[in-house]
């Protein structure tokens, strides 16, 4: 038996598991499972991994980041992103990868990139920041709380000329479907944005992405990043 998982707060949202046992069943792999495992700490993650007979899991919202201390070693991508989202179990070593990062810069080769605001400072909006560096992409972090010269306010956002919105937040992901992360009063039109992705893919769109939709701007949900992601999971369980 072969158990894999993936942990978060709360995962109502996710559609990992569906994606992970159709795989299973195209490869007649019958004694393989996949659960989603709701937590609300990691207090006990090594217990929880030794008494399920975990052999790799996936890591979501809000422990992406949080997670760090508590693994072994990670893998040179994820100490740059400084967030996990894949951990292999390497007998009683914990290893952090992240495969959102090339999920994602696998997604974008043929969006218009320029100038980026990213909506977030957590561990997908890190994996977004990474893959545009790859790019030479020049962008900022939107934040509720701005720290440093490479984060500005959520108020601020109309006052830089950018050209891709990217939303790295959990805002507007189900159940919550009725919200927006940017700020209620704004408007967009052709001239603030190029491009708009969001990183939720449930629901799809977003209202973020029926807002942009709207006004004829591009869009793109988070659904093939999602997929990549996991396939890139699953390459790293096999090896191990």
């Amino acid at each position: 038996m072969k158990n894999y998982a993936l942990i978060g707060q709360r995962l109502g949202h996710s559609w990992s598991q569906q994606w992970f046992e159709a795989l299973f069943r195209r490869l007649g792999l019958k004694e393989y499972t996949y659960q989603l495992k709701e937590m609300e700490s990691l207090d006990k993650l090594r217990e929880w991994v030794k008494e399920e007979r975990i052999a790799g899991f996936n890591v979501t919202v809000p422990y992406k980041q949080a997670i760090l201390p508590l693994l072994d070693s990670l893998d040179p991508v994820a100490r740059e992103i400084g967030a996990v989202n894949c951990v292999t179990v390497e007998g009683d070593r914990l290893v952090g990868h992240n495969t959102d990062a090339p999920a994602f810069l696998s997604t974008i080769s043929d969006l218009p990139l320029s100038t980026t605001a990213i909506l977030g400072t957590g561990g997908a909006a890190q994996a977004v920041a990474w893959a545009l560096r790859q790019l030479g992409v020049e962008h900022i972090f939107v934040s509720r709380q701005p720290q440093g010269h490479s984060q500005i306010g959520y108020t601020d956002i109309f006052h830089f000329d950018f050209s891709i919105l990217i939303n790295a937040t959990p805002v507007g992901m189900y159940p919550n479907v009725d919200a927006i992360p940017l700020p209620a009063d704004f408007q967009f039109s052709i001239s603030n944005f190029q491009f708009v992705y969001d990183l939720i893919y449930n629901p799809s769109p977003t209202l973020l992405l029926r807002q942009a939709a709207a006004c004829g701007i591009p869009t793109r949900d988070g659904l093939a990043m999602l997929h990549r992601q996991a396939e890139l999971s699953w390459c790293l369980w096999q090896e191990k």
